[in-house]
């Protein structure tokens, strides 16, 4: 998605922004209203302090912890570690895509990385037999987490920005913050009203998924609400005239066949879009009633390979086109 700004229009108030690296990604945090740059080296350091209990890219971590323990014995977390795996595991024993306990699939095939192949068919076997979420103990009393066979990982890469940026946006309200910008490397969060437009509402832009990172298909005007995406453009494997793309599928353990390019969702959380994003992606279009008894669920745009457009909780009076290569469906 991509965040536009109206430049011919002065602002009603000055933006603070300062730009870090965390969660393996360019953090970008923007609020307005305020002078104290402090608040924004306060959030990076809330960032960073979720990346050292949650991260599976060191060694040394509370997710870690369970992952080094798996086939041995449960291991006791945090409760704010505890409370976000029972989340994604519940999820992720929906079967509708979500799965965080993919690590060893993904870990195979490395798509992305300098070790990216395509594995062999007794390797993804193998691995199958290690990211079944049915696998995972969870002790309510004793907040603890057991994965029981050896081999298996936990990870929680697939949920955590979405969940570090709602702890974000909270922390902000503490400090009176009336609006801003969480950019998390892509996964957006709007707080706020919107500061330079009359009428407060953000505009945002649904990545084109043939165009380099910053070109917009369309616009979709909007109140405060998180904003991500699941696309196969960015990172892919090419092997003997073949692509493979990242997003794999824990049942056959290869990535997910179907006529889709990127899913955008936008949700008043942004732990529910980082959900959403990987469950439509492989419904593979829209489902029907999504989001119906859910108000949280704002709408979700869907681009296929042929230049579709398919709108859910959305009309095509919602979604302002911008280029005559592709034509939105309402379903």
């Amino acid at each position: 998605m991509i965040h536009l700004k109206n430049k011919n229009t002065t602002f009603k108030q000055t933006p603070l922004q300062k730009t870090y690296f965390a969660l393996g990604t360019r953090i970008n945090l923007t609020i307005f209203g305020c002078e104290n740059p402090v608040i924004l080296d306060k959030t990076y350091d809330l960032i960073k302090y979720y990346e050292d209990i949650l991260t599976v890219n060191r060694d040394e971590s509370e997710v870690m912890s369970i992952n080094h323990a798996a086939g041995k014995y449960p291991v006791r977390v945090s409760e704010a570690t505890y409370k976000l795996i029972k989340r994604s595991v519940q999820v992720s024993q929906e079967y509708l895509g979500f799965n965080s306990l993919i690590g060893p699939l993904v870990k195979l095939w490395g798509i992305g990385f300098d070790n990216a192949n395509v594995p062999e068919d007794e390797d993804i076997k193998s691995a199958l037999n290690l990211i079944d979420p049915q696998k995972i103990i969870l002790d309510d009393n004793e907040m603890t987490v057991f994965l029981q066979d050896d081999g298996m990982e936990l990870d929680l890469g697939g949920i955590a920005k979405g969940y570090i940026a709602d702890r974000i946006k909270d922390f902000w309200h503490a400090f009176d913050i009336s609006s801003g910008i969480i950019d998390l490397g892509g996964n957006l969060l709007l707080v706020g009203p919107q500061p330079i437009h009359d009428d407060a509402l953000w505009r945002i832009g649904v990545q084109n998924p043939h165009n380099a990172r910053g070109s917009a298909i369309g616009i979709i005007v909007t109140s405060e609400c998180s904003i991500v995406t699941s696309g196969i453009y960015e990172r892919h494997l090419e092997v003997d005239g073949k692509s493979y793309h990242h997003i794999l599928d824990s049942k056959t353990g290869y990535p997910k066949q179907n006529n889709l390019a990127s899913v955008t969702v936008f949700s008043k959380y942004s732990i529910d879009g980082e959900i959403e994003t990987t469950n439509l992606f492989f419904a593979g279009e829209p489902v029907k009633d999504w989001g119906k008894d859910n108000p949280n669920l704002l709408g979700a745009v869907f681009v296929t390979t042929d230049n579709k457009i398919y709108l859910s909780k959305f009309t095509p009076n919602d979604f302002h086109l911008l280029s005559d290569e592709f034509e939105v469906i309402q379903h």
